[in-house]
């Protein structure tokens, strides 16, 4: 059997044994309710309090903006809906699908999906010329999931603040790669652990104070009753700890990705990438021009690559990716592109392998 190889990280990243090593801790030794008012609670309550300082720090924010999650899906959907009271919404069309089908089911707005452009950005000039009377809401992705393409969070927000909508941000591809800037358009962001290396089922959102949400969990007053139910505190620590573990490789995921990058395309001339605008730093999406894309992720999954066609959210729907076709690159192209992900554990030995397996099984199957 060949070694394992993972570079799909923007679908699920492993957990960082440091990051562990908290959450065993608060596991195992509080195990109290941290709503309770007895001892046990209120150790409980203490490391809820120590991991929502480290966040709120870590950002530079207050701690009464950050609220808890189970993930970032749920995150994104109590801030749009919070938000979308009625009226018009302007997002992206390059969306991942916990906002993009969380748009598409909300009842009384009317959704603007702005085009991506072959780069596969979003213009802001256009976010302009959207913006109507009614609109009650402008939601962007920071980094798309699938190319890593950034949207230009600068003149969104800057938009945004001038024209006072609230401006809804998808960080969970950037938050934990890169430093994430807060710009005052920014009315709140969400993010997810188990997408920087800690474990999946929670995540948090940035509400900048002053604004207001209606929840939609109902229950106990937790999380300034903005989300009921007895916190995750292990996730949560998890959480915590994983962020401050963060960013420390951005530089070297990025070389490796265009190392990874450059080995392929030098060698396989039929091979495009997707997504030429400002990246992510651990992202590279590729077009393998005249090769199916599920026969050859199977076949590299063979050889012990774990890769993705897209999102994984859309795994099994073998459909083309929405965001490739939004950028007009056609449902060809689109059919024959796969994604590699790298995180900051990726070595330059696992980059060398990989692209060496990937440039024989596409020489295999080409006609």
């Amino acid at each position: 059997m060949n070694r394992k190889l993972y570079f799909d990280n923007n679908a699920s990243t492993f957990v960082d044994p440091k990051v562990a090593e908290r959450m065993s801790h608060v596991l195992l030794e509080c195990g109290g309710n941290p709503s309770s008012s007895h001892w046990a609670g209120q150790a409980a309550r203490a490391q809820l309090a120590k991991a929502r300082r480290d966040v709120a720090d870590f950002f530079g924010v207050d701690v009464n903006e950050i609220i808890f999650t189970s993930g970032g899906t749920e995150a994104l959907n109590l801030v749009i809906k919070g938000f979308a009271t009625g009226g018009h919404i302007i997002t992206t069309g390059g969306e991942h699908a916990a906002v993009y089908n969380t748009l598409k089911a909300l009842t009384g707005c009317e959704v603007t999906f702005l085009p991506l452009d072959e780069t596969g950005m979003a213009s802001p000039e256009d976010l302009q010329k959207a913006i109507r009377e009614d609109t009650c809401l402008i939601c962007a992705i920071a980094a798309n999931n699938e190319t890593g393409v950034k949207t230009n969070l600068e003149a969104f927000a800057s938009i945004a603040n001038s024209a006072g909508i609230p401006f809804v941000v998808d960080a969970v591809g950037w938050v934990g790669k890169e430093s994430f800037p807060i710009y005052d358009g920014i009315t709140a962001f969400c993010a997810s652990g188990h997408k920087i290396h800690a474990p999946k089922g929670v995540g948090m959102v940035f509400l900048r104070r002053g604004n207001k949400l209606a929840p939609f969990i109902h229950g106990g007053f937790h999380e300034r009753g903005l989300r009921a139910g007895t916190e995750n505190l292990p996730g949560i620590a998890a959480f915590a700890q994983a962020l401050l573990l963060s960013e420390r490789g951005c530089e070297e995921m990025a070389r490796l990705r265009d190392r990874l990058e450059s080995q392929i395309v030098a060698a396989l001339p039929n091979v495009l990438v997707n997504g030429t605008g400002p990246r992510i730093c651990n992202t590279t999406n590729l077009a393998f021009q005249g090769i199916d894309g599920e026969t050859l992720l199977m076949s590299l999954d063979v050889d012990g690559l774990a890769v993705s066609h897209g999102a994984a959210c859309s795994t099994g729907a073998l459909e083309p990716s929405r965001v490739l076709l939004a950028m007009g690159l056609g449902v060809k192209r689109a059919e024959s592109s796969l994604r590699f992900s790298l995180s900051r554990f990726t070595t330059e030995e696992e980059v060398d392998l990989a692209s060496d397996i990937i440039i024989k099984t596409v020489l295999r199957l080409t006609p």
